[in-house]
Order: C-alpha cells, then sequence, then structure tokens
C-alpha cells in the first residue's frame, strides 16, 4: 500500500505544471553581514543551463525603502518579471532601511549572490532609478571593474573621482519635465565625468517632456536589458551599444509589452499564487461607481496623478490618501484607482 501510494504521488508530482517550479523568487534576510536585505530571482532554465547566467542588480528608489521587503516588488526589475517581463538572468533585488545606498553593502550582497550562485562574473548588470539612480552612479563608480554596463535613471552622483565611471559602459537616462530630482543632477554627472576622462562609454538620453515616476516605465522595456546584455567585461575593447534606443514613444507602451496574465511565480518560503492580472477598461470615460458611493477610474495610457485629480476635482493628496500611495507611486495601466 505505501509503495503505491509513493509511486501515486511521483505521477502526480510529474503532471503537475513545470511552471510552478521553474522561476523562483527568493527572500534573504539577515544572510550578508554589513549589507542589506534582498530578493533573489533565478530564471526557469537555471539549473538546466550549460552557461553561468548573467546578475542583474536592481536598485530601488527611496519610496521603497524600509524594512517589508515586499515593499520593492511594487516597481522595477521584480514587478516586470512577476508581471511577464522574460529575462534571461539571475536578478537580485536589495532593500535599503533608508537613507541612500552605500555601495560597500551593495558590493557585499553582490559576492554573497556570486559566491552561492553560478553566475558570469563578467556580466555583471545594474540599473536603478531615482535614489537607485544616485546607488547605481556612485557604486558603478567605486567599483568599475565588477560591472559590465549600467543604467541609471533620474538620479545623479556623489564620487570623489569619476575617472572609473568613464570606464564602464553607461547609460544615463532623465526626464526633461522632473520636478523630483533636476535634470541638472544628471548633467552634473556628465560634467564631472568629462572632467575625469574619456566619456566614448557614455549615453546620456534626455526624455522631452518626461516627469520622474515615468522613468520607472524603463524597468519593463525589453530594449533596457537588451542594452545591457550587449555589454561584457570579457569584451576585447569595451564599446558602448548606441543602436538600441529608449524614446517617450517606447516608455508609454511599456506596461502594454508586458505579458501580465499567466505569470507564474514559485517563491522558496512556500507560497505560490499568480501576478495580479489588472482589469480591463470598463467603459469609454474610465469611470465606474460601486454601490457604496464610491467611484473608480481605470488608469489608461498617459494618466497622471495630477491630471486624474482634474478630471474629478479633486487633489493629489486627496487621492494618495484614499489609494495609500504616494505622489511618486507609479500608475500602472488597467488598474483601478479610487477618486472618492
Amino acid at each position: 500500500m505505501h509503495y503505491l501510494i509513493k509511486k501515486l504521488f511521483i505521477v502526480l508530482l510529474f503532471c503537475l505544471p513545470l511552471s510552478s517550479f521553474a522561476q523562483k523568487l527568493a527572500s534573504y534576510r539577515n544572510v550578508v553581514k554589513d549589507g542589506y536585505n534582498f530578493w533573489l530571482y533565478t530564471p526557469a532554465d537555471y539549473d538546466t543551463a550549460q552557461q553561468a547566467k548573467p546578475l542583474v542588480l536592481f536598485l530601488h528608489g527611496s519610496s521603497l525603502s524600509g524594512t517589508d521587503l515586499n515593499r520593492v516588488r511594487r516597481y522595477g526589475t521584480i514587478d516586470a518579471l512577476e508581471m511577464g517581463r522574460k529575462i534571461d538572468a539571475v536578478v537580485v533585488a536589495p532593500q535599503s532601511p533608508g537613507g541612500g545606498w552605500t555601495p560597500s553593502k551593495i558590493l557585499n550582497v553582490v559576492n554573497w549572490v556570486q559566491e552561492h550562485y553560478v553566475t558570469d562574473t563578467n556580466r555583471l548588470y545594474v540599473l536603478g532609478m531615482s535614489m537607485g539612480g544616485y546607488g547605481t552612479i556612485n557604486f558603478v563608480g567605486t567599483y568599475p571593474e565588477k560591472v559590465a554596463a549600467a543604467m541609471a535613471m533620474c538620479g545623479g552622483g556623489y564620487l570623489n573621482s569619476y575617472k572609473g565611471l568613464t570606464t564602464v559602459p553607461l547609460w544615463i537616462i532623465h526626464g526633461t519635465a522632473d520636478k523630483a530630482v533636476s535634470l541638472s543632477e544628471s548633467q552634473k554627472v556628465v560634467n564631472a565625468m568629462a572632467r575625469a576622462g574619456d566619456t566614448s562609454l557614455l549615453r546620456f538620453t534626455k526624455l522631452h517632456g518626461m516627469n520622474h515616476s515615468q522613468l520607472a516605465r524603463v524597468f519593463y522595456l525589453n530594449e533596457a536589458y537588451e542594452w545591457l546584455f550587449a555589454h561584457s567585461r570579457a569584451d576585447s575593447v569595451r564599446t558602448v551599444n548606441r543602436s538600441i534606443n529608449i524614446t517617450p514613444a517606447s516608455m508609454n507602451n511599456a506596461y502594454q509589452n508586458s505579458n501580465k496574465a499567466n505569470t507564474h511565480i514559485a517563491f522558496v518560503n512556500g507560497v505560490t499564487g499568480k501576478a495580479e492580472t489588472p482589469t480591463s477598461t470598463a467603459s469609454s470615460s474610465n469611470t465606474s461607481t460601486s454601490t457604496s458611493g464610491a467611484k473608480y477610474h481605470t488608469i489608461k495610457q498617459g494618466d497622471t496623478l495630477s491630471a486624474i485629480a482634474r478630471k474629478y476635482h479633486t487633489t493629489v493628496e486627496k487621492l494618495c490618501k484614499l489609494n495609500k500611495i504616494k505622489p511618486t507611486t507609479i500608475l500602472q495601466i488597467g488598474r483601478k484607482i479610487r477618486v472618492k
């Protein structure tokens, strides 16, 4: 009888969908001395891959700081993965408790991952925005010999020397309408690099009319990861890819280009579930009212909190209070926001 039960269990095990065991997202707390807590993602074929995987390091902005790791999943590379973006790499997403990023602590996390997971040390890629943009510049400038390529969005930098930064393929992106972190902060980094030496490995893109929060859309674009992966420290000659572009037009389609449905992540802490699928637009007016009198707006392309507030004769502050969000929260197309 026990033999039959065991055999039946094995049969059932192999009949389960492979997606349940394919991709894994693990949370790590207090495992890196003088480091950060972090999420770690391994792709579907990680265990059977014939070659070491690249390592992508995502550095979040200040709104995701704290001690609740789930905050790191609100936007960025981990959220893009859960929404269906395919990234053939190991991804590490640490969480800053607040007060910015410390390069040495980031390195301690990277070293731990490289010691415990099979990754290509010639293919470490870094990307971050806002506070994470500053973190990217500071980390890459401090440890340029570690990084294959980096992307810093709507941030800046605090380095004693920018010489090391000039040796790494780097793409700095900033919106011209950014009121949270001035475009001048990225310009200061570019100017400092020019004073430090050759800037042939630098790309500096100013996205016309785009504000601070809109830059988060980059994390959901295939182009962002294609550009990063086009570089390696093993290249005989270090060059920067200039054929892949990110434009306001591509940014506007960032979320639509993600396969939001049918995303299944198997969490190693034992909790499994599907990524939330946004609701479709209810009507041409994008509004709906519940029986309780509450009114909702379905996010559409181009929406901002200020525009929604004007449409419903309210304020951004009230919208944030109703929905328990911040003015910098990313509005994901198809999801509903309460307006009354």
